[in-house]
C-alpha cells in the first residue's frame, strides 16, 4: 500500500520522440499514467499528470534532414497528432511538456550551472561507442569481446553502434554509485515490479562511469551555458522535464515546485529503466532535490510472441483501433490484458472477445436487463429498501469486499489484477440477478421486486465508480442512466466503502453501453479457387503444434455464475496440475467427470472466463443421440501421456 498522506499526487509518463505519430506503447504508457491519475482524482486526492515530447538529440536531427525539414519545423508537425490522439482517448493530463519549450531550455541550463558550479559538472574528451538510437552511449562493460571493426550491439534496443570521438562534459555519476545502492536497498518498492530492479542493481555494481552530457557534433539540442561549441546531451535535457513542468528553475512558480515534487510515480518502459533509475536519481541527489517514490516499470507490447515496433512490421496503429472499436473498449482491453509485471500479448481477437463477452454481455447486458425489466414493470423510482433479504445482504457484503480489494490493488498499480476482481463481482451481480427471477417476482411480490432492482442498481453504482478511471464516459453513462452521478468533491471509495445501501435511484433507460464487433465476413483468395476439401487440409506441421495430453480429472466443480460450467482440476503428471473450464454440465454430473481419463487440448492459450483463467480444452465427441462422450483411451495410461 503506497502512502498518500499528503494529499497530493503527481505521475508523469515518458517523454516521446517526436519522429512518428504515436503508437500502441506510447499509448499504453500515457494510458496506465491516466487511469491511475483518475483513480486518485476518484479518492479526493489533488493530481497532477504531466506528459509530453522529447524533442531533442542527433536521431530527430537526422530524421529532420531526411524529411528536408528545420528540427523545430519537424517536431512541430508531429504535436497535432499527439494532443489529437489523446483527446480521443480522453487522457486527462494537466500540462503537456516539449523540450522545445522556452521554460524548460532556460531551466535545464540553469541546472547545469549549479551542477558545474558544485563541481559535479567537468569537462574532458570523450571516445567511445554510440547508439544514435538510442541516444546512449555504450560502456566499456557492454563492449567488451566485440572487435572494433563490428562494433558492439547496442545492449537496449540491439542496433549497430558507431565510434565517436570527441571533447565533452561529464557529469561525476561514479560519485554516486554507493548513494545509488543504499537507494536501492532502503527502498525495495523504488522500482515496480521488484523483479525490473536487479538488472539495475547490478549494472551499478559493477561500477559506474562519469556520464558524457554534452555534444559537439550535433547542434539540435539546448546550448550548453557558457560554452556555445556544446550542446546539452539528450538524458540530461529529458529527463529534467519531470521537474521543470511543476516550476523548478521558474521563481515565479516556486510554490507549485514546493507543491508537487516529488513526483509520485514515474512511469515508463523496461527499455529506459537504466536511465531513470541510474542517471535521473544521481541528479537529483547532486542537485540536493528530493528523489521520485516510485518507477513504475511496464514490458513490452508482443504481437505474434515479439516486441511491437515499426521495423519488426507489426506495429499496431492506435488510430486505426480507435475508429474501429471507439476508445473505451480499447482502453479496458489494454488495462485488463497487460499485466505490469511482464510483457503482454495482443491480438484483435482477444481486443473482440473482450468487448463481446465481458463489456457487452456481463456488463452491457446487466444493466439492460435490470433497466428494460423495471420500466417495463413501471418501476422508475426505486425507493430505499428498509429490510434487506439475505440474498441481497450477501450481495452487499460482496460489495464492500470488492471494494476494498479493488483498493489494495490500485494502491500496488496491479491495475489488471483490480479489474479482475471487479469482474468477479460483476459476475457475482449477474447470477443474484438470474436467481431471483425479478421477471416473476414483479407480479408475484412487487416489494422483492423493487428489493432486487434497488440492489442490482447498488452494485452497478459500485462497479461504475470503479471502472471510470478506465472507461469514464460509458461509467458516468450507466451512473447517469439510474441517477447517481459521480462527484468528486470527495472520497467517493470511502463513501461507498462507509455507506449503507440506503440510496434513492430513479432509472432511465438507455441505449446499449457497448456494441459488440460485426463478424467479418473471411477474406478468401478470389486467385485461388479451393474446395471445401481442400480447404479443410493441415499439414503434419500443424498437426505436431497440437499437444494432446491425457490427464486425470481430480476435481470437478461446478461454476455458480454459468449455467454450463465446469471448474476442473486436471492432473498431468509430471506437467503438473491445470485448471480447465467445459461447458458440459448439461450432459454430466460431477460424478461422472471426476477421477476420469479424458484427453485435453494441453498448448491451448489460455484465457480468462467468468473472471477465471482456463489452461487448457478437455475433448468430447457427439454420440448417435448428439449427445457429447468423453473422449478418452482405451486402457490406464500414465498422466501426460502425449497422443501420436
Amino acid at each position: 500500500m503506497h502512502d498518500q498522506s499528503d494529499n497530493k499526487f503527481y505521475i508523469t509518463t515518458p517523454i516521446y520522440y517526436v519522429t512518428a505519430r504515436p503508437h500502441l506503447g506510447t499509448l499504453y504508457s500515457t494510458l496506465l499514467a491516466d487511469v491511475l491519475a483518475r483513480w486518485h482524482r476518484l479518492k479526493g486526492i489533488k493530481t497532477f499528470f504531466l506528459t509530453g515530447t522529447d524533442e531533442h538529440g542527433q536521431k530527430i536531427a537526422q530524421a529532420a534532414e531526411k524529411a528536408g525539414k528545420q528540427p523545430k519545423e519537424f517536431v512541430d508537425s508531429f504535436i497535432d497528432s499527439y494532443q489529437k490522439m489523446w483527446a480521443e482517448y480522453e487522457l486527462a493530463y494537466d500540462r503537456f511538456i516539449r523540450t522545445t519549450d522556452s521554460y524548460h531550455v532556460k531551466a535545464v541550463q540553469d541546472w547545469i550551472t549549479h551542477l558545474l558550479n558544485k563541481g559535479d559538472i567537468y569537462k574532458s574528451f570523450y571516445e567511445g561507442w554510440y547508439c544514435t538510437s538510442c541516444e546512449t552511449f555504450v560502456t566499456e562493460k557492454d563492449a567488451e569481446h566485440t572487435t572494433a571493426s563490428s562494433g558492439p550491439k547496442c545492449p537496449t534496443c540491439g542496433r549497430e553502434t558507431h565510434i565517436i570521438s570527441e571533447e565533452a562534459y561529464f557529469f561525476k555519476l561514479s560519485a554516486y554509485q554507493d548513494r545509488l545502492l543504499k537507494l536501492y536497498a532502503d527502498n525495495p518498492d523504488f522500482i515496480i515490479p521488484k523483479e525490473r530492479a536487479h538488472e539495475v542493481i547490478n549494472f551499478v555494481h559493477s561500477g559506474l562511469k562519469d556520464l558524457s552530457i554534452s555534444r559537439t557534433t550535433i547542434t539540435w539540442g539546448i546550448p550548453f551555458p557558457g560554452d556555445t561549441k556544446h550542446v546539452t546531451y539528450v538524458w540530461a535535457d529529458a529527463l529534467n522535464n519531470y521537474i521543470t513542468a511543476v516550476g523548478y528553475g521558474q521563481p515565479e512558480r516556486k510554490k507549485e515546485f514546493a507543491q508537487w515534487w516529488p513526483a509520485d510515480v514515474h512511469v515508463l518502459g523496461k527499455d529506459i529503466i537504466r536511465f531513470h533509475a541510474v542517471y535521473w536519481p544521481a541528479f537529483l541527489m547532486a542537485s540536493d532535490l528530493p528523489l521520485p517514490k516510485h518507477l513504475l516499470v511496464h514490458g513490452w507490447i508482443r504481437v505474434d510472441q515479439q516486441k511491437m515496433s515499426k521495423s519488426s512490421g507489426n506495429a499496431v496503429d492506435p488510430q486505426a483501433l480507435y475508429d474501429t472499436y471507439g476508445a473505451e473498449p480499447v482502453r479496458y482491453y489494454l488495462m485488463r490484458q497487460m499485466a505490469i509485471t511482464h510483457d503482454g500479448d495482443f491480438s484483435i481477437e482477444d481486443l473482440e472477445q473482450r468487448i463481446s463477452s465481458d463489456l457487452a454481455n456481463d456488463l452491457g447486458n446487466l444493466l439492460n436487463r435490470m433497466s428494460s425489466l423495471a420500466h417495463k414493470h413501471g418501476l422508475i423510482d426505486v425507493p430505499p429498501v428498509a429490510v434487506w433479504e439475505q440474498a441481497a445482504l450477501d450481495l452487499r457484503d460482496e460489495c464492500w469486499s470488492m471494494l476494498e480489494e479493488v483498493e489494495d490493488y490500485m494502491s500496488d498499480f496491479l491495475v489488471h489484477m483490480a479489474l479482475a476482481r471487479a469482474w468477479k463481482f460483476i459476475n457475482t451481480t449477474n447470477a443474484y440477478f438470474h436467481a431471483q427471477e425479478p421477471w416473476k417476482l414483479a407480479h408475484s411480490n412487487p416489494a422483492l421486486f423493487a428489493q432486487v432492482i434497488s440492489a442490482t442498481c447498488h452494485s452497478l453504482r459500485a462497479i461504475a465508480s470503479v471502472l471510470w478511471p478506465v472507461m469514464p464516459r460509458k461509467m458516468e453513462e450507466l451512473l447517469t442512466s439510474i441517477n447517481a452521478p459521480l462527484n468528486q468533491e470527495y472520497d467517493t471509495l470511502e463513501n461507498l466503502e462507509l455507506g449503507t445501501w440506503d440510496t434513492y435511484f430513479m432509472i432511465h433507460h438507455i441505449p446499449p453501453l457497448f456494441k459488440k464487433p460485426e463478424p467479418k465476413e473471411p477474406q478468401e483468395s478470389k486467385m485461388v479457387e479451393k474446395t471445401s476439401e481442400q480447404a479443410n487440409h493441415i499439414t503434419i506441421d500443424d498437426f505436431t503444434k497440437v499437444e494432446l495430453l491425457v490427464g486425470t480429472i481430480e476435481q470437478c466443480e461446478v461454476v455458480p455464475q454459468s449455467e454450463k460450467l465446469y471448474k476442473l482440476q486436471v492432473n498431468f503428471g509430471d506437467k503438473g496440475m491445470r485448471q480447465i473450464l467445459s461447458g458440459v454440465r448439461a450432459s454430466f454430473s460431477v460424478d461422472d467427470l471426476v477421477h476420469k481419463q479424458g484427453v485435453f487440448v494441453f498448448n491451448l492459450k489460455p484465457r480468462m472466463m467468468l473472471g477465471m483463467p482456463s489452461e487448457g480444452m478437455m475433448l468430447f465427441a457427439n454420440g448417435a443421440d448428439g449427445a457429447p462422450k468423453l473422449v478418452t483411451v482405451a486402457v490406464h495410461v500414465p498422466n501426460g501421456t502425449r497422443l501420436k
